[in-house]
């Protein structure tokens, strides 16, 4: 903007010399114009100097020089400070360079032209200088340690800007930058100090202040200390390979602290953060990668475990480890004739007691072992064998729920089987269920439960039952003998637990998973459709009904031009979206390309859906 009203300015003397010439008559054409100068523009600031163009307009009788003036004060004059023009040749316009300013002043120049009938200025101009790095000192470093230390310097001068960032920075090298590590201590100028930390032990730093504003990044002198030497670091591997009376660890020493390491290794107890005075493994030949096993331990125990290692400096440990040794829990397979054709699609195969189903003792009751067994032929052969392979010992049926190692297969009907064997007595029991679910949110009431089915291929009970407020268990055989609830309402069963709530009426899907011997669990969903497709947009679901004939949840309902995704239970813990013909839990938004009135299907077991236009 400067140098366009610059140049309006000079075209206008211009205009106004030609009008001048243009009226003289010829009588007076030898008349010369009185000397006139024009101050064009500024160019190029920096810190210190700046270029000002001056234009001669008129020179009248002749100039004997020409420059430039500039104060700090309005209208300059040669009096104030000046800089000459020194072409031999000089030109209508001349550009003059000014030095030695002063940074981030504001100054007034005008161009002056110096000649018989004494000196004309041209216009005044103003601009400022730019501002340059801060300056700083930089403290004396002080309370050092193997890690730590005290520095900081101060900030003596802005640099003509704010200043935004100031601190220290560091590094093991000479002449660190903010490149390199550093602190962060505030702003603005004056004193400060600064902690450093993670320092390496016996090492030499250098240490610079510095201090950051709109010219850039000024630093202060260089200083330099050295650590002392530092306790040893290291870490410590998770404890594996985790038995009833062992496990393994181990640990690595990151850093020497500056000083040899003399011992290392681990330190484990039953105590949080062990020490030297507990109990101690050497670590071997590999400090920077060393594995010990701790033996000897108690079964069903919490132990603590961490790794060390020794210098002049002292002794430094590793993260602490809690791991727990194994119960004294009993696992037995049951093998048989009717693993593969029991347990479709599963690596479990017939004979083989590593990938047979399972019964498993608790840490409560470790001779007492629990699970639940589908058998599907019409007549099933198998055995207990204690092992997961024929090492035995293995158990038959003696005759009355005995078992021997001695006897024959065990024979059991088709049937889904509650198996319950006692190590220490050496009996068994094999009581055929068949599931459903009872309570006043159920159709039957708590008078009977509504019937559940058994799917071989996804080894779980299922079924839909359409509930209205209240609550439901999980109950076999008509009897109370054999039933569930969940004491936390959180989806894992406990034998005899407390009622499920049902806030929302509506059909739900139930799958009961009795797999994992002692961890049972189940869902109950109620699915619905959400989306900005839908009525009730991302917001609120619009509910989808159980289709017995089809066995399918559908939904009629008009669609507009977005996207739609299936959603249980009102919330979005499960949802399914993706390929129709294989939907994904959480998976991607479903389109809908055209508006229209459509009737969607989903089957919550195969996770396939349909979605038709009418």
């Amino acid at each position: 903007m400067m140098k366009r009203k610059s140049i309006t300015k000079i075209l206008a003397f211009l205009i106004m010399a030609v009008a001048i010439f243009a009226a003289c008559t010829e009588e007076t054409a030898n008349v010369r114009l009185e000397p006139t100068l024009a101050t064009a523009n500024t160019l190029n600031i920096t810190s210190d100097s700046a270029t000002v163009v001056g234009y001669v307009i008129a020179e009248g009788d002749g100039f004997t020089e020409r420059g430039v003036c500039y104060n700090t004060a309005a209208a300059p004059t040669v009096d104030n400070s000046k800089t000459a023009y020194t072409k031999d040749t000089p030109e209508a316009t001349f550009y003059v360079t000014l030095s030695g300013l002063n940074y981030a002043t504001k100054y007034y120049a005008r161009a002056y032209a110096t000649g018989e009938a004494g000196t004309v200025y041209g216009e005044e101009v103003t601009f400022t200088t730019k501002p340059v790095v801060p300056f700083l000192s930089t403290a004396a470093i002080t309370d050092i340690t193997g890690n730590s230390a005290t520095g900081g310097g101060e900030v003596t001068g802005n640099g003509g800007a704010d200043v935004t960032a100031r601190g220290i920075c560091y590094s093991t090298t000479q002449n660190p930058t903010i490149e390199n590590s550093k602190t962060t201590d505030g702003d603005g100028t004056g004193a400060f100090e600064s902690a450093l930390a993670e320092l390496k032990g016996n090492t030499t730093y250098y240490v610079r202040s510095y201090a950051t504003n709109s010219a850039g990044t000024g630093y202060g002198p260089q200083v330099s200390f050295t650590t002392e030497v530092d306790l040893p670091k290291l870490t410590t591997t998770p404890v594996t390979g985790i038995t009833k009376t062992s496990g393994v660890t181990g640990g690595a020493v990151t850093d020497n602290g500056g000083a040899d390491v003399t011992t290392y290794g681990i330190v484990w107890g039953m105590n949080s953060e062990p020490t030297l005075t507990d109990n101690v493994i050497d670590g071997g030949m590999e400090m920077d990668s060393f594995v010990v096993e701790i033996t000897g331990l108690e079964k069903y125990t919490t132990y603590y475990v961490r790794s060390f290692a020794t210098n002049s400096a002292g002794t430094g440990y590793g993260e602490n480890i809690e791991f727990t040794t194994l119960a004294d829990i009993l696992t037995w397979n049951l093998p048989g004739d009717y693993v593969e054709a029991s347990y479709p699609g599963s690596d479990m195969t017939n004979w083989n007691p590593g990938n047979s189903p399972q019964v498993i003792s608790t840490i409560e009751n470790p001779a007492s072992l629990e699970g639940y067994v589908y058998f599907g032929n019409a007549n099933n052969a198998w055995k207990f064998a204690t092992q997961p392979n024929w090492d035995g010992p293995n158990y038959g049926d003696a005759g009355g729920g005995v078992l021997d190692p001695n006897a024959d297969n065990i024979s059991t009907p088709k049937g889904f089987y509650k198996i319950n064997a006692d190590a220490a007595a050496l009996t068994y029991t094999a009581v055929a269920q068949v599931w459903g679910v009872i309570g006043d949110a159920t159709p039957n009431g708590w008078g009977d439960e509504t019937p559940l089915e058994y799917s071989p291929k996804i080894s779980r009970w299922t079924g839909v039952i359409h509930l209205t407020a209240g609550n439901f268990k999980f109950r076999a055989n008509h009897e109370w003998a054999y039933n569930y609830g969940s004491d936390n309402n959180d989806g894992t069963l406990q034998a005899g637990g407390k009622d499920i709530p049902v806030e929302i009426e509506g059909d739900y899907a139930f799958e009961l998973n009795f797999s994992t011997p002692n961890e049972y669990s189940y869902t109950a969903n109620s699915w619905g459709l959400i989306g900005d497709a839908t009525p009730g947009g991302w917001s609120d679901d619009t509910n989808m009904t159980w289709d017995t004939t089809n066995n399918v949840f559908t939904l009629t309902v008009d669609l507009v031009v977005g996207k739609i995704k299936f959603r249980a239970n009102d919330g979005w813990d499960v949802n399914y979206g993706g390929d129709l013909n294989a939907l994904s839990a959480g998976g991607s938004d479903i389109p809908v390309a055209e508006a229209g009135n459509y009737t969607i299907t989903f089957d919550p077991w195969g996770l396939t859906a349909t979605v038709t236009k009418n």
